[in-house]
């Protein structure tokens, strides 16, 4: 009885302990490189942790119901693949008070879109809602993403 009670009490005090090492959190950039469409919130996000690796899509608004921001985010959800071809995370921040790193860093005014290349620069910026091929064909532009395209045998964008 003592042997099965000692063998219950072990593996109650390793099975939790080893469930929660499975269980940590990842880190968005691991969410990104597990789901290519997943769509982050500016707070939980480090942009540092992209650099070299994603083209960054920021959308910002001062509230989730300005009607641009409803916009673009369905034009971003109707092609995802094409998205994640080109390596873009999709960024969102529509709370302007909590002032995020990035609402900081871009300082829109209203609605904004913004392209930002892999090593962090801002690329474009747009006042009004752009669909997923015009983002595709000025991330196609791009020289990284043109030597990416060689590197990977894929046709050039017509």
């Amino acid at each position: 009885m003592k042997r099965l009670l000692v063998a219950v009490v072990a593996l109650g005090l390793t099975g939790p302990a080893a469930a929660t090492e499975a269980a940590a959190p990842q880190t968005a950039l691991e969410r990104w490189q597990e789901d290519r469409t997943v769509v982050f919130d500016a707070a939980e996000i480090d942009l540092a942790a992209f650099q070299w690796l994603a083209r960054a899509v920021v959308v910002l608004a001062d509230t989730p119901n300005d009607p641009r921001f409803v916009q673009q985010m369905e034009l971003l959800a109707a092609r995802p693949e094409e998205l994640a071809k080109r390596d873009v995370v999709v960024i969102t921040d529509t709370d302007p008070k909590a002032l995020s790193d990035i609402r900081k860093k871009l300082r829109p005014r209203g609605f904004m879109l913004v392209l930002m290349a892999k090593d962090g620069t801002v690329n474009l910026r747009k006042p009004f809602p752009w669909d997923v091929r015009e983002l595709s064909r000025a991330i196609d532009k791009m020289p990284l993403r043109q030597q990416e395209m060689r590197e990977r045998h894929e046709p050039a964008p017509r």
